[in-house]
């Protein structure tokens, strides 16, 4: 999930979204190890949804309910890049993974928000 109040083009938002599975995995690999290896089993699958926040506040609470219902997530913070309006080097939240899960377990959390 990528707030669009950063206006990252598409060449930002990507690998932001990208840093967001790939953390989240690695968290599920420490905290959850059955569901990260039940993602990563070829014969299964998982999917990836890319998804759009309005701002930081609601990756912030979405954050907040994906702990709350006990699930893998991770918050991306971006430290170092310059791009101006929003990004000058000072630490920046570019997004949010949540997952591996299954769809009906993020469904209270994720419901409002909409495809990227």
């Amino acid at each position: 999930m990528v707030p669009t109040s950063l206006e990252m083009p598409v060449g930002k938002t990507c690998p932001q979204a990208g840093h967001a599975y790939v953390d989240s995995y690695c968290a599920a690999k420490e905290t959850h190890p059955e569901l990260a290896a039940q993602y990563r089993d070829l014969g299964k699958g998982g999917s990836k949804v890319a998804l759009k926040a309005k701002n930081h506040r609601e990756l912030i609470v979405a954050w907040g309910k994906a702990l709350e219902a006990g699930l893998p997530c991770a918050l991306v913070v971006d430290k170092t890049h310059i791009l101006p309006p929003h990004f000058d080097g000072t630490p920046i939240i570019t997004a949010l993974g949540i997952g591996p899960c299954t769809k009906a377990e993020a469904r209270h959390i994720v419901k409002k928000f909409q495809c990227l």
